[in-house]
């Protein structure tokens, strides 16, 4: 008798359909990838955590302050306690920076510079060193904001963890986003907002593959920070219920008037950094003046001081004069160009939050003087928020979630949105650059976004050349040529002078042309004598200089100095390599080496 489940003696092999299906989800790589973010956005909630509750502390040991020590939202700090702490912080700071300088050189890589040239490779101690600086800078009032430690912190967590399992180049680049994920939305309580920070600034591009570790890091980084008691307390506002048709161009002037104070904001940091730079101050001794200028205005207003975040909410629930909201647009927008001008380590994300606060209840305020209907403080001054966040940051689908996961409201979404796309695409128009690649740029990278292009980088001419080269001295004839080097042989030939350094180019059936005379010396026919490689010439460049010189090939030489003769390298392989790169690079950004497709 054949076994139960069997017909004519065969067994059924068949296996159940639901164990099937979780060995397949044990072995794929998304699942990995997944619990490992999932890690990344635990240890970037309890960082973030960390980071929080130290400001709040020092906030409340330094400035005496209230509650839960959020100097911004206070109403006035002790005279004394506003002049001293920044000004002796800011020294504290300035020899502290003095001795990481001699004793750890070199600069920190952030999290967009590491994906875009590094393959997401990132220093933990570097890193660390940057999130104490800004802890520290923010804690003695300095007009910073944390997220710029909160993101290195976090990316770079994501980097160690990625380097100790040995994930692929495209999954380490993930996970520093995920890192940054998960440090955005325990900021904010904003698990899209997160999620798509990473998105659109630290991976650089969005596809279906990497959503579920992006996300799983937000979620969780959100939950640690919920445990934790840290995360960022709602904001109550009074919305309309819906928006007419016509209020959408008032929103899109906001959007344009925004993105503008955005540049004009990205333009005052550079240049009180060059004012820092000429005064012939010692670096050291900068962010003590810096903290004077900023202890000087929190005299007149404590909202200049730390990030602003809580003041941003206090704006957004009291209405003030127009009048007082432009004193403080300009204190705050001074005070924040003065302190990274100084030095103090922080970003411009949270202030540029209550910058735009700021702007939109100014442009409130002058709507309703010249309108019958002008829109309501609170709802411009969400959209100024946004649009100016975008402006600095450069991240629109980012403000516009992180808009409707602070309020709930759909048409205040929508009027984000458009005042967003209208904000980015004047920032773009007129200056190009976000504050982050505005930076990259004073330094001389060329880098618009953290799209992976450091294999450029490292695809050298070196790397691509051929060493066989076919080489003859330039005073040989044309008769020994041709004898070395019948037609056909070869198509072209390095010549080269007594001493080995590299004269030209020679076309081999150039010496075969019936006016050539066998007696000539090969160095009449040279051509592309000073067109040459260098191995460290990287492939953009290498590219760049075949169209320059108008050749198919090119000699590499080891020094433009030097000459001597390495190798040669012709047009059609470098483009093929550029372009099997370019491939590889668009099959990672869109997930589908991992996904198998």
């Amino acid at each position: 008798m054949p076994p139960d489940g069997a017909e004519g003696g065969v067994r059924d092999e068949r296996v159940p359909y639901v164990p099937r299906l979780l060995r397949a989800l044990v072995r794929a790589d998304e699942l990995w990838l997944a619990v490992l973010a999932a890690c990344v956005g635990c240890g970037a909630g309890l960082l973030v955590s960390a980071m929080i509750h130290a400001t709040q502390l020092a906030h409340r040991l330094l400035f005496a302050a209230p509650g839960e020590g959020r100097i911004s939202g206070l109403p006035a700090i002790i005279p004394l306690r506003a002049l001293l702490v920044p000004t002796l912080g800011g020294l504290v700071f300035g020899l502290l920076g003095l001795l990481v300088v001699r004793c750890i050189p070199g600069r920190p890589v952030d999290p967009i510079e590491a994906n875009a040239l590094h393959g997401g490779r990132m220093s933990m101690r570097d890193s660390a060193i940057v999130a104490l600086q800004t802890v520290l800078s923010n804690a003695v009032g300095a007009s910073v904001g944390l997220e710029a430690g909160f993101t290195q912190i976090g990316a770079a967590t994501g980097s160690r963890l990625g380097r100790m399992f040995r994930v692929r180049r495209e999954d380490l680049r993930l996970l520093v986003g995920c890192g940054a994920a998960g440090a955005i939305g325990a900021a904010f309580d904003a698990p899209l907002a997160g999620a798509f920070y990473a998105f659109e600034l630290v991976i650089g591009t969005y596809s279906l593959a990497n959503l579920a570790p992006v996300a799983a890091a937000s979620v969780c980084a959100i939950g640690v920070t919920h445990l934790l008691h840290s995360a960022a307390p709602g904001v109550s506002v009074i919305l309309p219920a819906e928006l007419r048709v016509d209020d959408y161009l008032p929103i899109a002037t906001l959007g344009i008037v925004a993105a503008l104070l955005g540049v004009g904001l990205m333009y005052c940091v550079t240049l009180a950094e060059a004012l820092f730079r000429r005064s012939g101050l010692p670096v050291w001794m900068r962010p003590a003046i810096g903290g004077l200028v900023v202890g000087l205005l929190a005299l007149v207003s404590p909202t200049v001081m730390s990030s602003g975040h809580w003041a941003m909410r206090v704006a957004l629930e009291h209405a003030y004069p127009t009048g007082w909201v432009l004193a403080l647009l300009a204190m705050k927008a001074l005070a924040s160009s003065v302190s990274i001008g100084a030095g103090f380590r922080g970003g411009l994300f949270f202030a540029s939050l209550y910058l735009g606060v700021l702007t939109g209840a100014a442009f409130a305020g002058g709507l309703a003087l010249i309108s019958a209907t002008p829109l309501s403080a609170e709802l411009c001054a969400l959209v100024g928020m946004s649009a100016m966040a975008v402006a600095v940051v450069g991240a629109p689908m980012t403000m516009v979630f992180l808009a409707l996961e602070m309020t709930g409201s759909l048409p205040l979404t929508a009027a984000v949105l458009v005042a967003s796309v209208i904000a980015s695409l004047t920032v773009r128009r007129t200056f190009g650059y976000s504050f982050a690649t505005w930076r990259f740029h004073l330094r001389g990278e060329s880098i618009r976004s953290a799209v992976d292009v450091g294999w450029i980088r490292t695809l050298t001419v070196g790397r691509m050349m051929r060493h066989d080269v076919k080489t003859l001295c330039q005073d040989i004839k044309v008769q020994a040529a041709r004898q070395a080097y019948p037609l056909g042989s070869a198509q072209r030939i390095v010549l080269v002078d007594q001493s080995g350094r590299y004269v030209g180019l020679v076309l081999v059936p150039d010496l075969y042309v019936d006016t050539v005379l066998p007696d000539e010396t090969l160095s009449r026919f040279a051509q592309y004598r000073d067109q040459m490689l260098v191995p460290q010439m990287n492939l953009r460049e290498a590219i760049a200089r075949f169209a320059q010189a108008e050749s198919d090939a090119l000699v590499v030489v080891d020094s433009e100095e030097g000459r001597q003769v390495r190798g040669m390298l012709t047009e059609q392989h470098a483009l093929r390599r550029y372009s099997e790169e370019l491939d590889r690079s668009r099959r990672e950004l869109a997930g589908e080496k991992r996904s198998g497709s």
